[in-house]
């Protein structure tokens, strides 16, 4: 039998380094990728993802749909509606009418974090729904109609 150190408690060690780095790094949004935590540290997936479930469980972080995971810092809100849901809102957020312009799906990844297939999927869901209009390549989506519930005087 060889002498390797056994990797029992590895995850546990793992999630102590990133949660330095969190606390080192105000700026920190994203946890790092699976990927390089692999490799940083030379281990599994399986391992990697435990280290992951541990800054879930503590309330130090959550997983965004898109496969990264979000930096929850203390005193954040965590929203987990649906994307779709959290993208309507920009409706009421930024006060928009009937016939206005809608933000691009390139500044929607930007505000919820997410990846463009996932804004994509939820635009689709909003398209579908009735609140927006068709975008694409070039084509400005516009607000078709108010959230139920958000009528305006």
């Amino acid at each position: 039998m060889s002498q390797q150190t056994s990797p029992r408690g590895t995850f546990l060690q793992i999630a102590e380094a990133v949660k330095i780095q969190i606390q080192a790094d105000p700026a920190m949004t994203e946890l790092p990728k699976l990927a390089d935590l692999m490799h940083d540290h030379g281990v599994s997936r399986g391992v990697a993802l435990r280290a992951f479930a541990v800054l879930r469980n503590e309330g130090l972080a959550e997983p965004v749909p898109g496969g990264r995971w979000r930096v929850i810092r203390e005193g954040q809100r965590s929203d987990r509606r649906p994307l779709a849901d959290r993208i309507a809102d920009v409706i009421t957020d930024d006060e928009l009418e009937v016939g206005s312009a809608f933000p691009s799906a390139s500044a929607l990844c930007e505000r919820f974090g997410a990846s463009r297939p996932t804004v994509t999927k939820a635009l689709d869901k909003l398209e579908a729904g009735g609140l927006l209009s068709e975008g694409g390549q070039g084509k400005v989506r516009t607000v078709r109609s108010l959230p139920i519930g958000e009528g305006r005087s």
